[in-house]
């Protein structure tokens, strides 16, 4: 029996250790002799330890499941992650792709950012027609060239000015004695490809204000009031551009639509403000205009075409330069106005917790948003973050969306107990104005609770 203990010690140190000479004998005479006097004694079982060590999780208790069960809400969906750390705090419906309403416009800006760069212009020009006394205006997609006078700002503010367009032209032409008067001028709106209106619109958004045909040959966003962001357009903006430009070159002008002829000599040119200032203009109230500027200049750059068909293939390929995942989103416009474009809750928050940190230029994104009681932008108007929702006032940065058919809200809470959160939330399906409000007071429960957000 002693020998047997004694072979026990000695076997269940050699599991610890390397085996020496010595104990190796040992443990072999030991076995000899328990084989001769009987039966070894049956080994005792180890504990067992698992592989892995479970992750620590933070137990939280902030509850804002009353505030998400509220009726204004309809069909809610929503995430909140904390931008630090990249956990999901709080999940309901994340990864379901569902429109966003003018939300959208975040990723069209983030799209123009990767595919355009924050630097590039849009440019109009004009050319010598192919007849004498022709001249040809070309659209270079910039809808925010104004027919206001030089030295009056329209609702973009430095726009370029169709009077210098018409002044360099006119020095142009004049310079050469022998160019016969300017007769003629031939619109060029071949940049872009019809329908200049998207089958899913609604043709009352046109009558209200808020949205043109999208041509790459327009003036003002193709508004009746330059001055004002709402403003009826009209349904013919190429021409409305073409008539402001023949006076402006001194009238008498036949005018007709048609194509620069290839090599043509340029006379003049003006410049879009760059996408960086586009993208500021375009979320700061929501413009759709420049919205679908963006998203059609971007669908030209990459070669998938010049029309509404093209936006899913270039708008997605330039979101996947982010590396964030892209799959379920649908793009069907550039503004978010259509019911056909679907993106999930998920999606946005990863792309805001880049925005947060200003990775690349995604920073211009950033510094365009809307601030909760800010002195400008979607979130100023007296309808959003009142009352006790003031308590996020300065600290939600964060892009309005609102359809027939939804509203939405996406963005960024500095968060009371310091915590960056990014969030999206959704109110869909049969919704009215007051949803505006249930979405601000979700929103500013997760600015209360912070990184002890409960999912529960």
């Amino acid at each position: 029996m002693v020998a047997l203990l004694c072979a026990g010690a000695v076997l269940a140190g050699a599991s610890t250790r390397a085996p020496d000479v010595a104990a190796t004998s040992a443990v072999a005479a030991a076995s000899a002799d328990a084989n001769l006097n009987g039966p070894a004694a049956a080994p005792v079982p180890t504990r067992p330890v698992p592989t892995t060590a479970a992750d620590a999780r933070t137990l939280r208790n902030c509850s804002v499941a009353a505030l998400a069960a509220d009726p204004r809400l309809a069909d809610f969906q929503a995430q909140v992650v904390n931008a630090r750390t990249g956990e999901v705090l709080f999940d309901r419906g994340g990864d379901t792709s569902s429109r966003t309403a003018s939300v959208l416009k975040v990723m069209t800006s983030a799209a123009a950012l990767a595919a355009l760069g924050p630097g590039h212009r849009a440019t109009t020009t004009v050319v010598a027609g192919s007849t004498p006394g022709s001249v040809v205006l070309v659209g270079g997609g910039d809808l925010t060239l104004t027919r206001l006078p030089t030295g009056t700002e329209s609702v973009y503010a430095g726009a370029p000015h169709l009077d210098e367009l018409a002044r360099q032209t006119l020095a142009a032409w004049q310079a050469n004695p022998a160019n016969p008067p300017i007769t003629s001028l031939v619109l060029d709106d071949s940049f872009f490809g019809g329908p200049g209106w998207a089958p899913s619109w609604d043709e009352l958004e046109r009558r209200a204000g808020s949205m043109p045909d999208i041509t790459a040959l327009q003036v003002d966003g193709d508004r009746d009031d330059p001055t004002r962001h709402t403003s009826t357009r009209s349904t013919d903006p190429v021409g409305r551009a073409g008539e402001a430009f023949a006076a402006a070159l001194g009238g008498g002008l036949s005018v007709s639509l048609g194509t620069a002829p290839a090599g043509a000599e340029q006379l003049a040119a003006v410049r879009s403000q760059p996408v960086s200032v586009l993208i500021g203009q375009s979320l700061i109230v929501s413009d759709n205009a420049l919205a679908e500027m963006l998203a059609r200049l971007v669908a030209v750059e990459s070669g998938a075409g010049n029309t509404f068909a093209a936006l899913q293939q270039s708008v997605v390929a330039a979101l996947g330069s982010y590396g964030v995942d892209t799959t379920g989103i649908v793009i069907a416009d550039g503004s978010g106005l259509s019911n056909n474009n679907a993106v999930p809750p998920s999606y946005l928050t990863r792309l805001f917790v880049k925005i947060n940190d200003r990775d690349g230029d995604l920073g211009v994104i950033f510094d365009g948003l809307p601030i909760a009681g800010g002195p400008t932008g979607s979130l100023s108007y007296d309808d959003r973050f009142t009352g006790d929702n003031a308590i996020a006032d300065g600290a939600v940065f964060a892009k309005t969306g609102w359809i027939d058919t939804g509203y939405t809200l996406s963005g960024i809470i500095r968060a009371a107990d310091g915590t960056p959160l990014t969030f999206a939330v959704y109110a869909l399906g049969d919704v009215s104005d007051n949803a505006k409000q249930a979405l601000d007071t979700i929103t500013a429960g997760f600015f209360r609770c912070g990184d002890n957000l409960s999912n529960s």
